[in-house]
């Protein structure tokens, strides 16, 4: 009888998402922001603090945010009102402006013993690292939520990113201020990412010449 070759089988890789929670990560309530700025300024915990205000002012992508250089913040020993950095993931140029909290700790950062010599805003504690890793930023992030009560599964590094840009376009309604903010090329995916209804995003569009 002859021999019969079947086709080879192969085993289906599990689903890299398979039994996590995943989705849009919300972004944090003024009244989270404050809570997360009390706990860090009561544990005298400066690099966290700074990382924290520079992550909320920003509205950096977390690649970005760990990878920022003193000099990027910092002239002539005064810190920036207005900062530009490119952007990892476009390769564009985004502005953002840091609020006189942010500059305040930014500038007792920098001066802190921590910091000597050190290029990097983030410095990592590891020797073989420049800074500190995007993986590192989101188990602090992680903690921080945790630690004001909040479910961590539901927030992340894009919280932070978010937050001031949703309560800007709360405020406002002006979805092409947040599209800059964002360094965003298309507004679509500003929409997107705000998760605007989409009759709400029509009707806003309607309104803004681009």
């Amino acid at each position: 009888m002859p021999r019969v070759q079947l086709p080879a089988v192969t085993p289906k890789p599990r689903a890299w998402n398979k039994g996590r929670i995943i989705g849009q990560k919300r972004p944090l309530l003024p009244k989270q922001v404050w809570a997360i700025r009390a706990r860090l300024e009561l544990a005298g915990n400066l690099r966290d603090l700074t990382m924290f205000n520079v992550a909320i002012d920003s509205k950096l992508r977390g690649c970005d945010l760990v990878k920022l250089a003193v000099t990027d913040l910092v002239k002539d020993d005064r810190v920036r009102e207005r900062v530009s950095v490119i952007q990892s993931k476009t390769k564009r140029s985004v502005q953002f402006e840091l609020t006189e909290n942010t500059r305040e700790t930014v500038l007792l950062w920098v001066k802190s013993p921590e910091m000597f010599a050190s290029r990097f805003m983030f410095p990592s504690r590891f020797h073989d690292r420049p800074h500190i890793s995007t993986r590192q930023y989101g188990r602090l992030v992680r903690g921080w939520v945790t630690a004001i009560g909040l479910e961590p599964s539901g927030y992340g590094k894009h919280s932070l990113r978010r937050t001031k840009v949703a309560e800007i376009y709360r405020k406002t309604g002006n979805l092409r201020a947040v599209q800059l903010l964002l360094g965003h090329t298309k507004v679509d995916s500003t929409v997107r990412y705000l998760g605007v209804e989409l009759e709400d995003a029509l009707s806003i569009a309607e309104r803004i010449d681009i």
